[in-house]
């Protein structure tokens, strides 16, 4: 009885649809912490964005401008799950919240005004079923100037 519970509740952790909400959630739970070693082990060596990052320069420019906070919240807003195999889509708006430097408050006004919501991209790496990457992020309402940042 125990290992058919067990198997049950495996099979449903383990869907795919659930990988990719979970990876999200953990995701933005290691940046809210400001852990950039574990944020940076959610995403694929091939990670691209919207705005030119690749994998070493977002976790460059989340380090720059988070640390303005002492404090953070990041809140996802309606989440959707989109799957495509091997690939898989989070949505959801994105709002944060906290305390910090001069910088804080223009930072949160600025990702709190963003109509568009934005989007992870995944994509499962292995057989294993838990073995999902994030490939890339957008969101068409946000701009980024690479001297900004």
């Amino acid at each position: 009885m125990v290992a058919a519970a067990l198997g049950l509740w495996l099979a449903q952790l383990w869907q795919e649809e659930n990988q990719v909400r979970l990876h999200s959630e953990h995701l933005l739970r290691k940046i809210e912490a400001r852990n950039w070693a574990g944020a940076g082990d959610f995403m694929a060596g091939d990670y691209r964005d919207d705005w030119g990052d690749d994998r070493a320069r977002l976790l460059d420019r989340l380090r720059l401008v988070l640390r303005s906070f002492s404090s953070l919240t990041i809140t996802a807003t309606n989440p959707q799950v989109r799957l495509d195999p091997p690939t898989g889509n989070w949505s959801a708006k994105i709002q944060i919240g906290g305390t910090g430097g001069e910088f804080a408050p223009e930072i949160i006004a600025r990702v709190n005004s963003l109509t568009k919501p934005c989007e992870l991209h995944w994509r499962r790496e292995s057989w294993k079923p838990w073995d999902w990457k994030l490939i890339g992020v957008s969101n068409p309402s946000l701009e980024i100037s690479g001297e900004i940042f």
